[in-house]
């Protein structure tokens, strides 16, 4: 089967120093760029997180200090990272939640400015749970019949999650072989930021996702609580949940 590409699609896995989105850092990417004439490249890099790397998180992807030494950091690629995925939608496992949160963190960190919400997304994790409930390693072997070897590594990873996408769409007749479908198929939260602190309603309005608010309009609580604004911006929040506040924020201060 070929996938039905409108745009180019980029099925990518990040190897991190830690699962927070707020403080962990990417220490190897690796995406697959699939062309709608079928053509395929893949492209891997490590990256030096400038912060130590966990013991915990060795043992899970095996990538040590001392492998990354001498690697660029991440500022140094993110022009790079971004004339890669730029047009593209983009797929992972369980990159809804992690990996694309994670990817626009760094890439505002570095001053890089992209709209990825501008582009669609593809969680193959969501649909493997959906129809079976379980791991990226048990995908693999349930949908591919393979052993996952090289698990944990960005790149195996990246192609794995490909090779389970592609089989799904064979496995289950229900799935339309369309971006557009399998985008909303695998959105779970109709997310206003990527961390989800702040959501959509039926109506199309920035909803409070959390907290003492949660439900309620976010420009209504801007107006209500002036202090909230400044509160959210001094805590720990993501860059991108910071930044599309103050985009709401300055668009109805200007109407």
């Amino acid at each position: 089967m070929k996938l039905n590409l409108k745009n180019p699609l980029v099925i990518f896995d990040l190897e991190t120093t830690g699962t927070n989105i707020v403080s962990d850092r990417i220490v190897e990417i690796s995406y697959h760029k699939v062309y709608p004439n079928g053509r395929e490249e893949t492209k891997t890099i490590r990256v030096n997180p400038e912060i130590p790397i966990p013991k915990e998180s060795t043992d899970i992807h095996g990538i040590t200090d001392a492998d990354v030494e001498n690697c660029p950091i991440f500022k140094s690629i993110a022009k790079d990272i971004v004339r890669d995925i730029e047009g593209c939608d983009l797929a992972g496992y369980n990159s809804n939640r992690f990996d694309i949160p994670l990817l626009a963190e760094e890439l505002l960190r570095a001053d890089v400015d992209i709209d990825l919400m501008k582009r669609k997304f593809i969680d193959v994790q969501v649909i493997f749970h959906k129809m079976e409930q379980r791991t990226l390693s048990a995908a693999y072997k349930f949908y591919c019949e393979k052993e996952l070897e090289g698990a944990h590594g960005a790149e195996a990873d990246a192609l794995a999650t490909y090779e389970v996408l592609m089989a799904q769409l064979d496995r289950y007749p229900e799935l339309k072989n369309d971006i557009d479908f399998l985008s909303k198929f695998t959105t779970q939260n109709n997310n206003v930021d990527f961390a989800g602190r702040m959501i959509y309603n039926e109506k199309g309005e920035e909803i409070i996702n959390f907290g003492k608010y949660k439900g309620q309009r976010v420009t209504d609580v801007l107006k209500t609580d002036i202090g909230y604004y400044g509160w959210m911006m001094n805590s720990d929040f993501p860059l991108h949940t910071k930044k599309t506040l103050t985009n709401i924020k300055l668009r109805n201060f200007n109407k």
